[in-house]
């Protein structure tokens, strides 16, 4: 997906290409990370990560505590990822994006997997797994 270069200038020319990739918005080449917005801090993570040309990520919580744009980025990127072939796993609190995001929910409660459930689910069924107030699943 990203070309890899050597040397100094492609070096920035590969983190160019990657902040691009993952929409981040700063004031500047050499704004600190540290005065981003908290989803531009998010994406730069993602983008350090991206660097390594990783075939699985795991994103615990990668949308928790950012805005509607950035989580959209980064859903639209994980998406991208998983089209070229990544394995990814996501944890998520956020029900909606899990039944958004996923080709299958894995639901876990008390530290034990509880039910597997398809793309399409049922916000009921996954919060009743999750509850218990449903039957477990094989897994």
């Amino acid at each position: 997906a990203f070309p890899i270069r050597s040397g100094r200038a492609a070096r920035t020319a590969r983190i160019r290409e990657l902040l691009a990739a993952v929409e981040v918005r700063a004031a500047g080449d050499h704004q600190e990370i540290r005065f981003l917005s908290g989803g531009n801090q998010q994406k730069v993570v993602l983008a350090r990560w991206l660097a390594l040309h990783p075939r699985v990520l795991l994103f615990d919580e990668p949308t928790r505590g950012i805005d509607v744009g950035a989580k959209s980025a980064i859903h639209d990127l994980v998406r991208r990822l998983a089209a070229e072939g990544a394995a990814v796993l996501m944890i998520s609190s956020d029900l909606p994006e899990l039944l958004g995001m996923s080709d299958r929910i894995v639901v876990m409660r008390d530290g034990r997997i509880v039910g597997e459930l398809p793309a399409g689910s049922r916000e009921e069924d996954v919060v009743g797994l999750a509850l218990g107030t449903v039957r477990e699943t094989a897994a």
